[in-house]
C-alpha cells in the first residue's frame, strides 16, 4: 500500500535529502538544481505553505514531490513560477502512478509548467515544451564556433559591438561571480522596469519571491549556491544572470541588460563571453530552461521536452478538479489562443501572489498592462 507523509522542508531528516540528493544525481533529467532539496529547502525558509510528500510503501521511501499546497487541496511546483522544472524525484520504474501520491497526499489536482518525468509516472499528460540548454561538450570555443557558424552576419556583428563598448566605455569585462550586492540590487531593478514596460506580472514585487532570491545571493559556497555573473563596461555594469547552480548545472532566472547601454547589445555580448567563461567556472550546462525566447534558441544547441498540463488524484477529488480542468479546456484554456493566454496570466498571477489583495492588484496590473501594449501596437502601426 503506497503511504505518503507530508512534511514542511524543513522537517526533513539529513537522511531523506541524503537519499533525494542520490535519487536526482542518478538521473540526467534531475540534474536541474531546482529538482533536489536544496532548493526546496531555501522555498521553505521563506514560505510557510511549502511542503514535500515523502512516498512510501512498506517503509521504503520510493521518491519525493515538492509542491505548494493551496486552498482548494491545489497543489502547485514548490516555488513557482521560479520553479522552471518539477516533478517527482524517484528511481526508475517506483512502481506508482502520479494519480494515487495526490489521493495519498489528500490532494486533488497538481498543476505544472514545466514537468520532467523521465519514468512517466504523470502518464504523458500535457503540452510539451521545449527547453533550452547550453552543454559545450567539445569545449567552449568549438561550441561558439556553431553557434557562429549558424548566424555568421549576428555574430560579427556582435564582436564589431563589443570591440566598439570597449573603445568608448571602457574595458569590457566579465566578471563570475559577482558577489557586488549593489549589481544585484540593480539586476532586479532592471528587470523589474523590464516586466512593468512590457505590461508582464512583477513576480520580483512579493516579499517571499524577494527573500528567496536575496538569501540565495548571499549562499556563494557549497554545493548549491547563488550565482551572478556581471558583464562590465569600465566600472559599470551593463548586463547579467542571476540563478542558482548545482555543481556543473547553473540555472539562471533573471536576465537584465542597463537600458543605457541598449545601442550595443550587450545581452547578446554577455552570453558570448559567459560561454566562453563556463570550463574557468565549473559549468558544463548553462540551462536556459523552458520558453520560446528567440535568444534561447541562438545560443542553446541542446533542448529537452517538459509538459504543462494538470493531474488529478483518483477518487472524488480527483473528479471535483478534473471538472475545472475540463471547462478550461473546453473554453479554450490550451494552447496559444485568448484564453489560453488569460489562463496563464491568471495562473502566473495565482501562483506567486499568496494574499487577496496582492492577487486584486495583479489583475488589475494586467488589464493596465493590456492596455500599454494595445497602445504600443497602435502608435506602431
Amino acid at each position: 500500500m503506497l503511504n505518503v507523509e507530508t512534511l514542511h522542508p524543513s522537517q526533513l531528516a539529513p537522511a531523506d535529502t541524503a537519499l533525494w540528493r542520490g535519487m536526482a544525481a542518478a538521473e540526467p533529467a534531475f540534474a536541474n538544481p531546482l529538482l533536489g532539496p536544496d532548493f526546496a529547502q531555501a522555498v521553505g525558509r521563506v514560505r510557510d505553505d511549502a511542503r514535500v510528500a515523502v512516498i512510501r510503501r512498506g517503509g521504503e521511501i520510493l521518491g519525493f514531490l515538492p509542491h505548494h499546497r493551496r486552498p482548494g487541496r491545489l497543489a502547485r511546483a514548490i516555488g513557482s513560477p521560479l520553479s522552471d522544472y518539477h516533478g517527482i524525484v524517484s528511481r526508475p520504474d517506483p512502481g506508482f502512478m502520479a494519480e494515487d501520491v495526490l489521493r495519498a497526499a489528500d490532494l486533488g489536482v497538481f498543476r505544472y509548467t514545466g514537468l520532467v518525468d523521465p519514468f512517466g509516472v504523470f502518464g504523458g499528460v500535457g503540452e510539451p515544451q521545449a527547453a533550452f540548454v547550453i552543454a559545450p561538450e567539445g569545449g567552449a570555443d568549438d561550441y561558439l564556433e556553431t553557434v557562429r557558424a549558424a548566424s555568421p552576419k549576428k555574430i560579427k556583428n556582435y564582436r564589431r559591438l563589443d570591440h566598439k563598448l570597449e573603445r568608448e566605455m571602457g574595458q569590457v569585462r566579465l566578471v563570475a561571480p559577482d558577489t557586488s550586492r549593489a549589481s544585484f540590487d540593480l539586476l532586479i531593478a532592471w528587470k523589474r522596469e523590464q516586466l512593468q514596460r512590457t505590461g508582464l506580472h512583477d513576480f520580483l514585487r512579493p516579499d517571499w519571491t524577494s527573500g528567496l532570491l536575496t538569501d540565495l545571493f548571499g549562499r556563494q559556497s557549497g554545493d548549491f549556491q547563488g550565482l551572478m555573473i556581471g558583464l562590465y563596461a569600465g566600472d559599470e555594469l551593463v548586463a547579467g544572470h542571476f540563478g542558482v547552480r548545482l555543481g556543473g548545472v547553473y540555472h539562471p532566472w533573471i536576465a537584465s541588460t542597463n537600458p543605457a547601454y541598449g545601442a550595443w547589445s550587450p545581452g547578446q555580448l554577455f552570453f558570448l563571453r559567459a560561454i566562453a567563461a563556463m570550463p574557468e567556472l565549473g559549468l558544463t550546462q548553462y540551462d536556459l530552461g523552458p520558453g520560446h525566447d528567440h535568444y534561447k534558441r541562438a545560443y542553446a544547441l541542446a533542448q529537452s521536452s517538459v509538459l504543462d498540463g494538470a493531474v488529478t488524484a483518483r477518487g472524488m477529488a480527483g473528479l471535483m478538479a478534473s471538472s475545472v480542468e475540463g471547462a478550461w479546456t473546453l473554453a479554450g484554456g490550451r494552447g496559444t489562443g485568448v484564453v489560453a493566454r488569460v489562463r496563464r496570466r491568471v495562473d502566473a498571477i495565482a501562483s506567486v501572489e499568496l494574499t487577496v489583495g496582492g492577487r486584486m492588484r495583479g489583475l488589475v496590473d494586467a488589464v493596465a498592462g493590456q492596455s500599454r501594449r494595445r497602445v504600443g501596437a497602435h502608435e506602431g502601426g
